[in-house]
C-alpha cells in the first residue's frame, strides 16, 4: 500500500520530507536552495499538486536537524547527489521528474548526469549546469556576482556575522529581491535552527567535487529557467547550459523577476514544469 514519505535515512543521517499531492500521481522531487528549506517551495508544490502531481520536497543535508554532519568533506556534491538518489530509492517509484532551485538545481543537474535512470525530466531554476557556471566566471560578470562565495569560505566569521547582526542579513536578502516573509523564514528555519553552518558548508565543499561533474552531459529532457532580475546569476551561464544537455533542451527567461522564482513567480514556474513533464507524455 502506498503511504506518505515523511522522512528517509542514509548513512546514519535522517532527512525530513514534505510529501503532498495525489499519492498515486506522477512524482516530482523538488530541491530547495540556499539559504532556504522546503517551505520555500510550498506555493509551487501546491500548484503542482492541484495539477495531479505528487511532490516530495526534502530538507537537504545540513538543513534537516537529523542530517547535519560536521566538516566540509561531508558536503561534497557526490554526497548531496547520493542523498537524493536514496530518497528516490526509498520511494520505490522511478524515474521521477526533478526540479531544483539555486543549490538544489546544482544537485539536480549532477544527479541527472550521474544517475539518468532515476530522472525522467529536469527543470533547473536559476543555477545552470556546473560546467556552464564555471565557464561563465571567465566569460561574463559572473565572478563579480559570486563575491559572497569567497566570503563563505572563511571559518566562523560568516556564521557570526549573519547570526548576530540581523540587520546585515535583512539588508543583503532584501537587496536580492527576497520578500519579508521569506526573510523571516530564513531567520527562523536556518539561522535560529542551527542549520547555517551546514548550509554554508555546501559552498566550502565546492572545490572538493569530482572534475567529471563539471563536464558530464545530461541526456534527459531539460528546461532551464533564468530571470532577468537575478543578481546572483548571469545570463551567460544560462546560455552555456545548453552545451551540457544532449537531449531536448529549452531555456525559459522570466522578465523582471528576481532570484527567488519559486516564491515570486510560482504560477509561471509551475506551468513550465508541467509543460516539460507533458512533453515526454505526448
Amino acid at each position: 500500500m502506498t503511504t506518505r514519505l515523511t522522512s528517509f535515512s542514509r548513512n546514519g543521517l535522517d532527512f525530513d520530507v514534505v510529501d503532498t499531492g495525489p499519492i498515486d500521481g506522477p512524482v516530482v522531487v523538488a530541491l530547495h536552495g540556499f539559504p532556504q528549506t522546503a517551505t520555500s517551495l510550498r506555493e509551487l508544490t501546491a500548484l503542482l499538486n492541484a495539477r495531479g502531481y505528487r511532490t516530495l520536497a526534502p530538507n537537504q543535508r545540513g538543513y534537516s536537524p537529523g542530517a547535519r554532519p560536521r566538516g566540509r568533506l561531508a558536503y561534497r556534491t557526490s554526497e548531496l547527489v547520493a542523498d537524493i538518489a536514496a530518497l528516490i530509492g526509498e520511494l520505490g517509484r522511478g524515474p521521477v521528474h526533478l526540479v531544483g532551485h539555486d543549490w538544489g538545481a546544482a544537485v539536480a543537474w549532477s544527479l541527472a548526469a550521474a544517475r539518468p535512470e532515476l530522472v525522467r525530466t529536469l527543470v533547473s531554476v536559476s543555477v545552470p549546469h556546473p560546467g556552464a557556471f564555471l565557464r561563465s566566471l571567465v566569460s561574463s560578470d559572473q565572478l563579480l556576482r559570486s563575491y559572497y562565495m569567497v566570503l563563505f569560505q572563511l571559518p566562523v566569521l560568516p556564521e557570526r556575522l549573519l547570526s548576530t547582526r540581523p540587520a546585515v542579513l535583512h539588508r543583503v536578502l532584501t537587496k536580492t529581491g527576497m520578500s519579508e516573509d521569506a526573510i523571516t523564514r530564513v531567520r527562523t528555519e536556518v539561522i535560529e535552527s542551527g542549520a547555517l553552518t551546514g548550509a554554508l558548508n555546501w559552498y566550502r565543499a565546492m572545490a572538493l567535487g569530482s572534475p567529471r561533474a563539471v563536464t558530464a552531459r545530461v541526456a534527459v529532457p531539460v528546461t532551464h529557467v533564468w530571470s532577468t532580475g537575478d543578481g546572483a546569476l548571469s545570463r551567460r551561464g544560462a546560455e552555456l547550459a545548453e552545451q551540457y544537455a544532449s537531449g531536448d533542451y529549452r531555456l525559459a527567461v522570466l522578465d523582471g523577476a528576481s532570484h527567488w522564482l519559486p516564491e515570486e513567480r510560482p504560477d509561471e514556474l509551475a506551468e513550465l514544469i508541467v509543460d516539460r513533464i507533458e512533453s515526454v507524455r505526448r
